[in-house]
Order: structure tokens, then sequence, then C-alpha cells
């Protein structure tokens, strides 16, 4: 599958995706890139904590099953750092596709949540809306 470029798209977003599935990773991570935004890719909720920390990206991609930390519980972690100042997008992409899972993200504090499997296109939708508010 070839992504093709999307429109509007600032060249110096960073997107931090925390994708514990390798192939999954490696899609949205091509798809991103395709469309002009720098992906750093981590398999692993401590990781993505380690790293957000690190340098703050423009947007969170988060999987909820993940090692060591699950992406509710990097989120919750986030969202207490980012009691000053406005908070970063979360993305939600996960599995776990029941109400109670996707109420609780949102409790959390994610800023949208996408099930797999998921459209491509959809997928950068909503990036491209989430992005455009930042």
């Amino acid at each position: 599958m070839q992504a093709e470029r999307g429109d509007g798209v600032d060249d110096g977003m960073t997107v931090l995706l925390a994708e514990d599935d390798p192939d999954v990773s490696a899609l949205v991570r091509h798809v991103l890139e395709a469309d002009g935004y720098r992906v750093e890719a981590v398999a692993d909720g401590a990781e993505a904590l380690r790293r957000f920390e690190e340098r703050r990206p423009d947007l969170l991609v988060l999987d909820v099953m993940m090692p060591r930390l699950t992406g509710f519980e990097v989120l919750a972690r986030l969202r207490e750092l980012d009691d000053a100042g406005t908070p970063v997008p979360v993305l939600m992409l996960s599995a776990r596709a029941g109400q109670d899972d996707i109420v609780r993200g949102f409790e959390l504090g994610v800023s949208d949540y996408v099930t797999k499997p998921f459209m491509i296109g959809e997928l950068r939708a909503r990036v491209r809306a989430l992005l455009a508010r930042v």
C-alpha cells in the first residue's frame, strides 16, 4: 500500500507512536511519515513516558495494551504532568473496542479513540484534525 502525502501538513510536527505490535507500528509510522510528520516509535508504556518527558511531541498515538505500563497508565501520568498549559493531544489506538474502555480513555483525557482494525484514511484524517488544533 502506498500512502499519499496529505494536504496542509506541517513538516515540523512530531508524533510519538507508542505501539507494541511491530506490524501496526510500521504501518502507522509509514503513513504518518508519508504525510510529512516526524515519527518516533516506541514499543512499551514506560519508554513512551520517558520519551514524552524528554521531548514533548505535538501528538501522542497511544496503544492501550502495552508492556510495562498500559496506555491508560501512561495517559493518567501524562495528564498529571500537563496540569499547567495546553495538554498534548492523545489519539488512543486500540483493539479494546468495548464501551467501558473507550469511556475510560475519554475520562482520563484522551483527545480521540480509534479502534483496531482501523481504516488508514480515517486515521490520517483524525491525526490531521488533532494537529490542526495545536
